[in-house]
């Protein structure tokens, strides 16, 4: 079942930790005494720098609207899809979800519990942390979403997920701390911002913001103005 748990409380100092162990779950969102929030996260393959946006793990494209490939009645907590072509690895949406995308069952997201190795375009049984709340036939389509915080990565200039947060302290990669969601942090600029404007993902330097346009996400405001390749004040409003 889908565990749900309050809001803890951290000292200010307990952020700046990191550890090659896991020592609290994933995504876990803890609030310092100024009203600032912060998130545990897992490090992807490259270290996180202090001041860069980062993002969730990339979605991979061929484990998205994908068949069931057998029949999964109301209350089951495993179903069997088709990947298309790319493989994956042990666990690797564990904690992530998936997203019944078309035909029955449609509109439904369920938090997925584990998952074995599976080869390309072969079938991988996902086990659900709650059951299926309406029957799942071979028509059904799904998506596979991994977990937001297992494995960030700087926020690329083409994004491949959602952003999560801004590294606060340089974290080696695959460790273990936390990043700024909410409240005053430094980040890195991409040109100019303006005081008050919302800011958003740069599409031109990886972790890296910029002033808001119509068309992009709007993860928070600059505090003041901003110089292209210095990391100034924003106010992040992610969480």
């Amino acid at each position: 079942m889908t565990q749900i748990s309050a809001q803890a409380q951290v000292a200010s100092a307990g952020v700046f930790d990191e550890s090659s162990v896991q020592e609290m779950e994933l995504g876990q969102r803890v609030e310092s005494s100024d009203g600032r929030t912060f998130r545990y996260v897992k490090a992807g393959g490259t270290a996180l720098v202090a001041g860069k946006l980062q993002q969730a793990p990339a979605i991979t494209a061929n484990h998205q609207n994908i068949a069931v490939a057998a029949a999964a009645a109301i209350g089951a907590t495993q179903v069997t899809v088709t990947l298309g072509a790319t493989a994956a690895t042990a666990n690797m949406y564990a904690g992530g979800y998936m997203i019944v995308n078309d035909a029955t069952g449609e509109g439904f997201t369920y938090q997925i519990k584990s998952n074995p190795a599976a080869d390309a375009s072969a079938s991988l049984t996902v086990t659900l942390h709650d059951a299926l709340e309406e029957a799942l036939t071979t028509s059904s389509e799904v998506q596979l979403i991994p977990a937001s915080y297992n494995g960030v990565i700087v926020n690329p200039t083409t994004a491949t997920n959602h952003p999560v947060g801004v590294a606060i302290k340089d974290i080696t990669a695959s460790y273990y701390g936390f990043i700024c969601t909410k409240g005053v942090v430094s980040c890195l600029n991409d040109t100019a911002t303006a005081v008050g404007l919302g800011v958003a993902p740069s599409a031109a330097v990886a972790g890296a913001v910029k002033t808001q346009a119509a068309t992009l996400h709007c993860i928070g405001s600059a505090l003041i103005a901003g110089v292209d390749t210095e990391y100034r004040s924003i106010f992040l409003q992610i969480d």
